[in-house]
């Protein structure tokens, strides 16, 4: 068999074919016969073919073949035996290595003593591979031939496969333009591409850009696409290369703005519009020789387009997703950054930063200082927590961190302030409020996380003494509460179901009523939906109060008008009125313009303001109780010596009542108490005016409020506060009897 296989008078020659690098071919050759293998060692050892040496792999049955495939994937020629273990042995480890392995590239050549057992035609047809031949067809010339032309055909399958890979991953660069990291996905494609049409070895190609990745500098070039030994410096400067040769090559290419062709190494030069560079280190020289210069030429104009809109892209990306002032992540990263420990067990905190009183200093410095003492606190947080922990600005003056809970605390975060900022000229003492929220496995989504973080910020703000709010799962049901009262306040007050009822107000003296007070209610089909404690700071905060104060004026302008009717002409109606409804600029012109409409005499109007909205805004309250006054309209404080007044600036304004709050009267029992109460009836003579008692429930209270002199009382002991019909009956029935409770 030696003799039919080898014979000795052929000259072994290497088959000439331009050099394409020294790694070895594998070929594998499967076959249950020892002689055949040893003839084909004969034949196959010390072999080159196209430059390259052979690596002979051996398998003696199809099960150790499949072994030996699963080791080495890159196997180029595989020699089977049809007939093994079984008579299809060799034609079921086809099937393996196609289906199973997907090895398409590899390339097989059947060999058999026994033809019989798979015709050659059948076999040709069914099977996927290169040649049939039994083995006393494969001469020492043959199977030298058949194993060459196997190699040239895996080698131009590679070669297809390479420039494949190379433009899918082009063309998914281009598609995915907006992903954050296209240039380097558009850097491998052109490291794959070049690789496969040069035939060089991708370790020895290297990409780069001028400018970071990270859009902080401009100036150096960075590595943004290499393989093999230079993999690791992807994303770092050239000058992390090892390699010096390397980087001058680059260096020189960028600076003289061409292309390099040296004897070892070839350098692209890439010029995109708006003056972005880029430049494709080569480890050969050979690359002009390899394609015409002007193919060359359009390759590299091509690779310079894809580049220029890919950096456009990433630019537009991270204005996108970045801060212009800070430079850091925004809200929308930030809350990306949140999705991906949202539902993860993890011990992550997320916090949200709010400078305090921000506006004021803005305003107060100027923009441009308040500017930089933003960038100036986005500094320092990069600088002293951790690397890993993430930061955004996610507001005007908040900013969000996200990082590990040794590191996001209140404690810790806190102490970041505890010196000034140097902005400018000026040392600038900060302070911040934060929400903090942990437990990132409990929430579904980013937005989840921000919003509860978010929560416990505004609840900290709302604090007096708290510098700093946990978030805990009841604070997302009160809100959710209020969030569900301020809607169907909303859609009841839309569809008129809040109504306006009536307190009468009796003179202590003489137990004649003086007044009726004007108070909103939300009734329902069993009582109140809500008392007015509750949802009247609910319209406040939600702006719907403007509204409703509105209506109420406009209902006691109504109402006082059939009081008229009725014969109760005197009576003055006192109406409450917030803040929100002060800020309107058009508000005393509302006031009058209502007058004016139900031909009320300003003189019967009341307005209430607390004795907090006094001390609120006091230019703002001072200047619009002036105007009231100018319309004749009475002013009474509420609720005087709850709140934190200024006694010189109560002496300023153009009020004409102090009303005593209703605890200050619930003291008054026993013969004791009613010590405050005496001070603010004190204090409306020394200023001038009258003294209005609420809350009134007893004769005791009554009466020790008539003895200090108090004007005028409201309360449970004379009428609570009813709907307009019942308050005529009322009426009716104090002016048939005249009868008022006497003091104890």
């Amino acid at each position: 068999m030696l003799d039919e296989l080898v014979p000795f008078g052929d000259d072994i020659q290497e088959h000439e074919s331009p050099p394409s690098g020294g790694t070895p071919w594998k070929v594998l050759v499967v076959d249950d016969d020892d002689e055949v293998h040893d003839v084909t060692r004969f034949v196959l050892h010390d072999l080159r073919i196209f430059g390259r040496p052979l690596n002979l792999l051996y398998a003696h049955s199809a099960r150790q073949a499949r072994a030996v495939l699963r080791q080495h994937p890159d196997t180029a020629v595989a020699l089977l035996d049809v007939v093994m273990e079984t008579e299809r042995a060799g034609l079921d480890l086809v099937g393996y290595l196609r289906d199973e392995l997907g090895l398409a590239e590899c390339r097989i050549i059947l060999r058999t003593g026994e033809p019989g057992y798979a015709p050659e035609l059948s076999v040709m047809n069914e099977y996927d591979i290169n040649d049939y031949r039994t083995k006393s067809e494969l001469t020492h010339t043959r199977l030298i031939t058949t194993v060459s032309a196997a190699l040239r055909a895996y080698e131009q399958l590679r070669a297809i496969a390479e420039h494949r890979r190379g433009l899918e991953l082009i063309v998914h660069a281009a598609a995915d333009l907006l992903e954050q990291h296209a240039v380097a996905d558009l850097a491998e494609g052109v490291l794959t591409q070049l690789a496969a049409l040069l035939k060089l070895p991708a370790e020895g190609i290297v990409c780069t850009q001028k400018g970071s990745p990270f859009g902080d500098d401009g100036e150096h070039c960075y590595v943004v696409g290499a393989a093999g030994r230079h993999a690791p410096y992807i994303a770092q400067p050239l000058e992390a290369l090892p390699e010096a040769g390397i980087v001058a090559a680059i260096q020189n290419s960028v600076a003289r703005g061409q292309h390099v062709f040296a004897a070892d190494h070839t350098v692209l030069y890439l010029k995109a519009a708006g003056n972005q560079e880029a430049a494709v280190y080569l480890e050969s020289g050979q690359v002009a020789a390899a394609l015409d210069r002007p193919l060359l030429d359009v390759f590299v104009a091509n690779i310079a387009a894809c580049f220029g809109n890919v950096k456009l892209v990433e630019r537009l990306n991270h204005i996108a997703f970045h801060d212009p002032l800070t430079r850091l992540p925004n809200r929308v990263q930030f809350i990306a950054d949140l999705d991906g420990v949202a539902g993860q067990h993890s011990d992550n905190v997320v916090a949200l930063l709010d400078i305090d009183h921000f506006a004021d200093l803005n305003d107060g410095l100027g923009q441009d200082i308040g500017n930089a003492l933003l960038v100036a606190v986005g500094e320092r947080l990069q600088a002293r927590l951790a690397p890993g922990c993430r930061l955004a600005r996610v507001g005007a003056d908040v900013f969000g961190v996200l990082g590990p809970e040794a590191q996001v605390n209140a404690r810790r975060l806190l102490a970041l302030f505890h010196e000034p900022f140097e902005v400018g000229e000026y040392q600038l003492p900060v302070t911040v409020t934060l929400g903090l929220c942990g437990s990132p496995d409990q929430a579904d989504s980013g937005i989840t996380l921000l919003k509860r973080v978010n929560i416990a910020l505004n609840r900290a703000k709302r604090s007096v003494s708290a510098h700093y709010e946990c978030y805990l799962a009841e604070m997302e049901d009160n809100t959710r509460w209020r969030v569900e009262v301020t809607r169907r306040l909303r859609l009841d007050f839309q569809l008129g179901k809040l109504q306006v009822w009536y307190q009468p107000q009796v003179a202590l003296a003489t137990g004649e009523v003086v007044g009726v007070e004007a108070l909103v209610r939300w009734p329902g089909e069993s009582g109140f939906i809500q008392p007015p404690d509750v949802f009247i700071p609910l319209a406040e905060y939600s702006g719907l109060i403007v509204r409703i104060g509105a209506w109420v004026l406009e209902q006691a302008c109504v109402q006082r008008a059939q009081l008229a009717e009725a014969g109760f002409a005197s009576l003055r109606m006192a109406v409450n009125v917030s803040m929100p409804q002060f800020r309107k600029a058009d508000f005393v012109e509302q006031v009058a313009g209502t007058l004016a409409r139900y031909q009320m005499p300003a003189s019967l109007l009341e307005l209430e303001i607390t004795e907090s909205i006094a001390m609120d805004e006091p230019k703002v309250v001072l200047q619009g109780l002036q105007a009231l006054k100018r319309l004749g309209v009475q002013i009474a404080i509420d609720d005087f010596g709850t709140g934190y007044s200024s006694l010189g600036h109560l002496q300023s304004l153009p009020i004409d009542c102090l009303k005593v709050d209703r605890s200050f009267v619930k003291e008054i029992r026993d013969g004791q108490g009613g010590v405050f109460a005496e001070t603010i009836v004190g204090l409306s003579d020394k200023l001038g005016v009258k003294s209005v008692a609420e809350g009134v429930e007893t004769l005791e209270q009554a009466g020790f409020l008539r003895r200090l002199g108090c004007a005028v009382a409201q309360g449970y002991l004379y009428a609570p506060p009813m709907p307009a019909e019942p308050l005529h009956a009322w009426l009716h029935q104090q002016a048939s009897s005249r009868r008022t409770p006497r003091p104890a």
